[in-house]
């Protein structure tokens, strides 16, 4: 999996922290922020991957503002949820209920979603021990694991802390921490740093 993403997007995954950002629509609008501003931040912040989420938008809207992140930078990005946009992103992030809605059995899950996104990049969430040894067994490109520390936007029930790079370690994908994670954290075994509003400051 590792192969696969350095080898498409050219990312050095010996390197670690990574700055994976999320570009969170309805964040970017109650801040005043455009996507245009967004788009020039990521160019001079050495950003690696960015995951679009939307839960607010309809999907004609999405799809421009996916197209325009496509044209404007070259970085992979990744859609939040949303399969049906798939064909405008590089890859597709789901949640553990995400993959239950579609179904129970995680296997199953991904050889339907695979159906629809091929071979684009696929991430779950994952927030335990449990969790990360079903994501070794499971065709994923990448993990998200948090939450790193508590967040304004999420309420977060388990924080992993320290702890996270043991957890980290025990994973066979590339992991990506989540959750009131810094630009400039160093956190050991992880491959990406995922940060939220954080990057808007």
């Amino acid at each position: 999996m590792l192969e696969k993403l350095s080898k498409s997007f050219e990312l050095n995954l010996e390197a670690f922290n990574n700055l994976y950002v999320l570009c969170d629509y309805e964040t970017l609008l109650k801040r005043d922020f455009t996507l245009e501003r967004f788009v020039e931040l990521c160019k001079v912040s050495n950003v690696k991957l960015l995951q679009y989420r939307d839960k607010i938008s309809d999907l004609e809207t999405q799809k421009q503002n996916l197209l325009y992140l496509k044209q404007n930078l070259n970085i992979p990005i990744i859609i939040n949820d949303k399969i049906e946009l798939i064909e405008f992103a590089d890859g597709l992030h789901l949640g553990q209920e995400d993959f239950d809605k579609i179904h129970k059995d995680k296997k199953l899950a991904i050889k339907l979603i695979r159906t629809k996104i091929k071979d684009k990049l696929l991430g779950l969430s994952t927030h335990n021990e449990k969790e990360i040894l079903e994501a070794n067994s499971l065709d994923l490109d990448m993990i998200g694991l948090g939450a790193y520390r508590t967040t304004t936007t999420k309420d977060v029930s388990n924080q992993l802390g320290e702890k996270i790079e043991y957890l980290a370690k025990i994973s066979k994908h590339p992991v990506c921490a989540i959750g009131g994670v810094k630009v400039d954290d160093i956190i050991k075994n992880v491959q990406f740093n995922v940060v939220g509003s954080g990057f808007l400051n």
